[in-house]
């Protein structure tokens, strides 16, 4: 489903609503909506609960006047200097029965301490320290103590406390005192942060030490705080939201304390998927698969019975670190489930890249049954909230997410079984990637990862800028440079190393071994040597000791990079640097010197231009490409399709080879450099991390395309753009191949 601009927008404006959104008010009342212009918790208020809605900014509270069910304030209390007044007055403006819902932010939230920014003061750990370098004129957050004495100081001794995560600008989950996480919430959460590129902690693989150390409540996010003079509260123990999934998808799911569970869709078009979801449950007890069963409601709400167990992911992970073989034969008993599912036929499909093949398909494919949507009881898993189906699904897609889930979020799986067995143990290993390709584009359509990339770009936490800043707090700043930023100072002028043959190595060889030709691969692990990676052996790391020192560089390729660093320490290696595939490098640009000689104009608009493309049967479209790229930029590059990507993504055999393009376009006196662009990255932003171009020339064809106007905007995020020439009408390659074969037929 493709997402307007407008729809998207409807979605990240509604995000809020999920603080709120579950709670059991009573229609026709009367509601203060406390300094807040939030039209979409007022509109929700007035037309889900026919509510009476009076919005006050603070400043105008004193003015306020009559009697009030409810009173609203979400992170309002904390821009006011005396907030025990504002509590004062809400106390005089409710009536007998009212309540009062309050979202406030944690000063101890454990966002902070992973690298947050503060919400107030933009400024790192000030909230943790109580504002001790100084408060700002915006606001201060505030630890539960201190609410809890606000609260007390004002006469409202009723209240119940729910934890907020991940924050208040996007509530999906609320655990009320004494309520724990059941699931896995290092792959259920996903932190969002007020200034993700000061993150240096994976927040989410947290939760569960706080809870099991009895900090899960005290450093929660934030809080959502119902009081009540009369001691009425809502009855939920647990709620979760789904806003971004869009109006069809978005769900509210709440664990009440009279033992049942309730599902209801956000918008009113949500509740076809609840018929859904009831149908496909009643479908799966059919086919004699355990599910916990549930029923419609007189208001189109799901209504199941509470399950007082553990999730199957969190059954499955103990397990396994119990009892390997225990666990084998128990994700056997969870695959023959999912195989019961449904009826199976051998039949074609389409894949996530749009390529056709045949394998078993289920008749119709439950895509969540994963261990994070089941209980294990009594020997057998029991599935719950089966809402998504396909006809004529890959049996295989089913089974990868049952291994894809249970690992995600838990590394530490996989140094006890690898998830590579388990793929291999269900036939699946040959061909993983396209298996989980299509896993992946099921959860991007699901989460709209795609319309909503813009949000969580700026929101979200980039897991390498994580890293770095994690790395540089153990280095001196020196240090840290040489190993981590400035990896290829001195790569030209000496041998390149790779440490490892994994991942990591062959993600080098992928993207720069064009740009920087490897020497030599070495590696611990004594099964690899003898094996290639593009042509290049790999070897026992004792040739090292046969190398003159100042001859080579050593670039460590393995993610836990510390012990080998340990290791060159002892052979007295002093040159080498750490390379992460997830980082983007600055290139030295050694060529840059003789551009100035080449070149001594100083007025082109760019310094570094770069160009793509195939070039087969090169003509003078290409030649007229060239020179008008040159014209704008004093250094031209220019990547080259290989033959095998020709074959794979065209689909057409090229007339001239690789290497002959390659050499023609070298030769053009308008190129500086040519490379071949790496098979495996062949797209504008890893040509950008390469080569740190400041334009890309493009054809005027792709000019209104909507994937490379995203390209486009990506560069012009990194100071980098496109440009977009007209090409050569009179000449191209398809015209002139079209002549070529005309005439040999």
């Amino acid at each position: 489903m493709n997402l307007d601009a407008i729809e998207v927008n409807e979605i990240v404006k509604g995000l809020p609503m999920g603080l709120l959104r579950w709670y059991p008010f009573r229609k026709g009342c009367k509601t203060l909506l406390l300094g807040s212009t939030d039209i979409v918790i007022a509109d929700m208020l007035s037309n889900l609960f026919q509510m009476e809605v009076v919005i006050a900014g603070i400043e105008q509270l004193e003015e306020v006047e009559g009697s009030f069910d409810y009173a609203v304030s979400i992170g309002s209390l904390e821009q006011v200097a005396e907030p025990v007044d504002v509590l004062a007055k809400l106390q005089q403006l409710l009536v007998r029965d009212g309540v009062l819902l309050l979202g406030m932010n944690n000063r101890l939230g454990l966002r902070y301490f992973c690298g947050d920014r503060d919400l107030y003061t933009d400024r790192s750990f000030d909230s943790v320290e109580g504002y001790r370098q100084g408060k700002s004129p915006l606001g201060r957050m505030y630890a539960r103590s201190e609410i809890e004495s606000m609260l007390s100081a004002t006469g409202w001794s009723q209240r119940k406390f729910y934890s907020v995560l991940p924050n208040l600008a996007e509530p999906v989950f609320l655990f009320a005192d004494g309520q724990l996480p059941k699931e896995d919430m290092a792959n259920r959460l996903f932190p969002s942060y007020h200034y993700p590129s000061s993150v240096f902690l994976q927040e989410e693989s947290l939760y569960g030490t706080l809870a099991d150390n009895g900090l899960f409540h005290t450093m929660a996010n934030a809080f959502l705080i119902e009081c009540s003079n009369l001691g009425a509260f809502a009855d939920a123990l647990y709620v979760t939201t789904s806003l971004e999934r869009g109006r069809k998808n978005a769900m509210v799911t709440v664990i009440h304390d009279d033992g049942t569970v309730s599902k209801d869709a956000i918008y009113l078009e949500g509740k076809a998927r609840l018929r859904c979801l009831a149908e496909h449950m009643q479908t799966l007890q059919e086919c004699g698969v355990p599910v916990v069963a549930g029923r419609l409601d007189d208001d189109g709400r799901y209504v199941m019975p509470y399950i007082e167990s553990v999730t199957g992911q969190v059954y499955l992970k103990e397990l396994l670190k119990k009892d390997k073989e225990k666990f084998l034969q128990t994700m056997d008993d969870f695959r023959d489930a999912i195989l019961a599912s449904s009826p199976i036929h051998r039949g074609e499909f389409v894949d996530a890249r749009g390529e056709k093949g045949e394998t078993d398909l289920f008749d119709e494919a439950f895509l969540d049954m994963v261990p994070l949507n089941s209980f294990y009881l009594n020997g057998k898993f029991v599935f719950f909230d089966q809402e998504f189906s396909e006809g004529n699904y890959p049996v295989n897609v089913v089974l990868t997410r049952m291994i894809a889930t249970l690992y995600a979020g838990n590394p530490e799986l996989h140094q006890i079984l690898p998830a590579d067995e388990l793929y291999d143990r269900y036939g699946l290993l040959a061909e993983k990637q396209r298996w989980l390709e299509m896993e992946w584009a099921f959860l991007r359509k699901l989460r709209q990862e795609e319309p909503l990339q813009e949000y969580h770009q700026k929101v979200r936490r980039d897991n390498g800028i994580m890293a770095a800043n994690r790395a540089q707090m153990n280095y001196p700043a020196g240090k840290y440079q040489k190993l981590f930023v400035d990896i290829f100072q001195d790569a030209d002028a000496k041998k390149l190393v790779l440490f490892g043959s994994g991942r990591y190595a062959r993600a080098f060889m992928d993207l720069y071994r064009v740009r920087y030709p490897v020497y030599a691969i070495v590696d611990n692990n004594e099964p690899a040597w003898g094996t290639e990676i593009h042509g290049v052996k790999v070897q026992s790391p004792e040739i090292l000791e046969k190398m003159q020192p100042g001859e080579y560089k050593v670039l460590i390729c393995i993610k836990n990079f510390m012990p080998v660093m340990e290791q060159l320490d002892n052979l007295r290696v002093v040159d080498y640097s750490i390379f992460d595939p997830g980082k983007s490098y600055v290139i030295p640009k050694a060529p840059m010197t003789d551009m100035e000689e080449k070149d001594p104009q100083k007025n082109k608009k760019y310094r570094v231009g770069y160009v793509a493309g195939v070039f087969d049967l090169f003509h003078i479209g290409h030649l007229n490409m060239f020179r008008r790229a040159k014209e704008q930029c004093d250094y031209l590059i220019v990547g080259v399709v290989s033959d095998r990507q020709v074959r794979e993504y065209k689909k057409v055999e090229p007339f001239v080879p690789f290497e002959e393009r390659l050499e023609m376009v070298r030769a053009c006196q308008y190129v500086d450099e040519a490379h071949e662009i790496p098979f495996e990255h062949p797209d504008t932003n890893m040509a950008w991390k390469l080569y740190h171009f400041d334009v890309q020339f493009s054809g005027s064809d792709y000019e209104h395309d909507p994937v490379w106007l995203k390209k486009k905007a990506w560069l012009e995020e990194r100071g980098s753009t496109m440009v977009f020439f007209p090409y050569t009408q009179s000449t191209s390659s398809t015209k002139l191949k079209k002549l070529i074969t005309e005439r040999l037929i």
